[in-house]
């Protein structure tokens, strides 16, 4: 099997183990939630975060994976920041309606394409930014339903659409920046993460909730199903952050607005929620503008991987040619003496430069 394929490969398995485990969570909370009356989600979270911390320790300790440590600046940066994306969602969430959170979350892919577009110079096709066009107006058919809007409920829908953005791009940056896998970032970063909402989840949740968390009552079926759905967001939180190493955060919002749709198929057929012409309509068109997506993203890689592998020879042929090899600094130059003493020159690199 070649490297190609093998890459392929583990992509599918990223994109498949997001999908199960984060749908399987959804299900997990939206019955531990509307169910048995927890509401507490950032403190949740926050737990989500230390048994995912401590479950790699474990890891780390049977040596499933080696400890890489890198700046940690930007990794403690990179963990604050990915948590008061969430703090921030789930206020988006408690000040707004239901439908105006589904717009925020929809926002975040022509964020991510406009931040990457500014400032990492990336370039999205027509093609793809017409897929996403239909993808984006599919969601929103299915789930947007009314648009309150309030002035504090919009500033922090803008912010967490902002630095939801730019987690998600530096997930993907510092991995290749740095050279790190998924598993040795989100080691070094759960704890940032954990800290950052187990400090403000009680406050926030209590915010929004008018309950204290800590005087909950917390019955034999509670503790049950909170343990399980921390058990799940370790497979979440680590498939999270191998989906955006492997593929980029557009993809990764992509990958989301398909279990979105999941979840409103599932939520039918299992819980019997309510679903309607536009809950349909929604999902179809959502899944044609994912196939599309798909379609072109494949075919966009396969057409740089022709590229590349056709510039290899063309290199390959500049090396044995003496006058190409002069102008890319690796000829042989005179000292200028009469001795006929020769010197070669160093080739010049860029040690920043990525391939």
């Amino acid at each position: 099997m070649s490297e190609g394929q093998k890459f392929q490969l583990g992509t599918i398995g990223a994109l498949s183990l997001s999908v199960v485990s984060s749908v399987s969570i959804v299900i997990c909370n939206k019955a531990l939630i509307s169910t048995l009356g927890f509401t507490f989600a950032t403190t949740l979270t926050s737990w989500h975060l230390l048994v995912t911390f401590c479950s790699l320790h474990v890891a780390l300790w049977m040596k499933m994976f080696e400890h890489k440590p890198f700046d940690p600046r930007a990794v403690m940066g990179f963990g604050i920041l990915n948590g008061i994306s969430i703090g921030l969602l789930n206020l988006s969430l408690g000040f707004n309606s239901v439908g105006f959170y589904q717009m925020t979350k929809l926002a975040i892919i022509p964020c991510t394409v406009l931040l990457e577009t500014l400032f990492f110079r990336k370039k999205f096709s027509r093609k793809i930014q017409f897929s996403l066009t239909i993808l984006l107006l599919g969601v929103g058919i299915a789930t947007v339903t009314d648009l309150q809007l309030n002035m504090l409920g919009s500033v922090l829908s803008l912010l967490a659409v902002i630095t939801t953005c730019v987690a998600q791009i530096m997930t993907n940056t510092i991995q290749k920046k740095f050279k790190v896998s998924s598993t040795q970032l989100l080691y070094q970063s759960c704890p940032y993460q954990a800290i950052t909402l187990f400090v403000t989840g009680p406050f926030l949740d209590g915010l929004l909730t008018n309950q204290n968390v800590f005087a909950f009552k917390y019955t034999s079926q509670v503790v049950f199903f909170i343990v399980l759905s921390c058990l799940i967001s370790v497979s979440v939180n680590f498939s999270t952050f191998l989906v955006i190493g492997k593929t980029s955060p557009v993809t990764y919002q992509v990958l989301g607005h398909l279990k979105t749709c999941l979840v409103l198929a599932f939520g039918y057929v299992l819980l019997k929620d309510p679903f309607n012409w536009r809950n349909i309509l929604g999902i179809m068109v959502a899944v044609i503008g994912m196939v599309v997506y798909s379609y072109f993203c494949s075919i966009e890689t396969q057409q740089k991987a022709s590229e590349t592998s056709t510039q290899l020879p063309q290199m390959k042929e500049s090396e044995k040619d003496p006058l190409i090899a002069v102008e890319n600094g690796s000829g042989v130059l005179s000292d200028g003496g009469g001795g006929g003493v020769q010197k070669t020159a160093a080739p010049v690199w860029n040690s920043n430069k990525e391939f």
